[in-house]
């Protein structure tokens, strides 16, 4: 498992980042405080204080450099 910090301050952000990690199967999750949310629920997402970065754990082994490298618009 490897934890980031991303920013996810517009709609468009949510989205794009929302159609792109659901090319993995892998697991994410998004931890914003105390909440832990599925990274893939763009509902969830939307329940979170976006106005601040976000934790995102990535639970995955063999493909970690092109999950980073799809998600680096994303991370801080």
């Amino acid at each position: 498992m490897k934890t980031v910090q991303i920013s996810l301050n517009s709609i468009d952000k949510v989205k794009s980042f929302v159609n792109n990690i659901t090319m993995f199967d892998n697991d994410f999750d998004l931890v914003s405080g105390r909440y832990v949310i599925d990274a893939k629920s763009i509902m969830g997402i939307f329940s979170l204080d976006l106005s601040k970065p976000i934790d995102l754990n990535i639970h995955a082994d063999e493909n970690m450099d092109e999950i980073l490298q799809v998600l680096a618009p994303y991370i801080i």
